[in-house]
């Protein structure tokens, strides 16, 4: 059985930061595209970020770039959400997923993870 955890959200005020992490447990890390999604009350799940199974490529949702960093270890089996000069806009709940195809591309679309987490609450005040 496939686990997904995120970790690391709370509370934090505006231009603050908080790092995510995310655990998979239950069946192989490497190989596979993980990424980032949140969703904020009353809104759709949208697209934060996305790492490429190998680490060597990322991409950002405009709104986030040059302020959120996706990282990975894959001896830890774990993926991380760097993210600074947070905003109250950015307060959602957020989400980890591990893509459905292994030694594939990056991936944008929520349809194409397979495994996700409960989600981790961020809450950024002004």
């Amino acid at each position: 059985q496939v686990h997904v955890v995120e970790s690391g959200g709370g509370l934090v005020q505006a231009g603050g930061s908080l790092r995510l992490s995310c655990a998979v447990s239950g069946r192989t890390f490497s190989g596979y595209t993980m990424g980032w999604f949140r969703q904020a009350p009353g809104k759709e799940r949208d697209f934060v970020a996305t790492i490429h199974w190998s680490g060597e490529s990322t991409y950002y949702r405009d709104s986030v770039k040059g302020r959120f960093t996706i990282s990975r270890d894959n001896a830890k089996n774990t993926v991380y959400l760097q993210m600074n000069s947070l905003k109250p806009e950015d307060t959602a709940v957020y989400y980890c997923a591990i893509s459905k195809a292994r030694y594939s591309g990056l991936w944008y679309g929520a349809a194409d993870y397979e495994y996700w987490g409960q989600g981790t609450q961020v809450t950024v005040s002004s």
